[in-house]
């Protein structure tokens, strides 16, 4: 995984800290990716959103059109990644429950 992180990366990370808008973003991302890229990326944030939640994955691919094989993926990376994707549900969607 350190493989993926060089200088370019960091400067990749640091013009994402620097948008300040959901428009700057989905402008910057609109230029970054493709629209297939943006919709996966949406998509396994739902699914880990969902997983978070306590949904079982019938119901989740169901609800957001993933396949099986994405939802163990995120689900992986939920219990054993980084802790990134549970980091941004507890700052955004925690947030949504007050």
């Amino acid at each position: 995984m350190d493989n993926l992180f060089d200088e370019n990366t960091g400067v990749l990370f640091d013009a994402i800290l620097s948008l300040k808008t959901q428009e700057d973003c989905k402008n910057f991302f609109s230029d970054l990716c493709t629209v297939k890229e943006i919709k996966e990326f949406s998509q396994r944030f739902e699914v880990a959103r969902l997983l978070s939640e306590g949904l079982v994955y019938s119901d989740i691919a169901e609800k957001t059109g993933a396949s099986t094989t994405t939802i163990s993926r995120v689900n992986r990376s939920l219990n054993y990644g980084a802790g990134g994707y549970r980091a941004v549900i507890s700052n955004t969607c925690d947030s949504d429950k007050e």
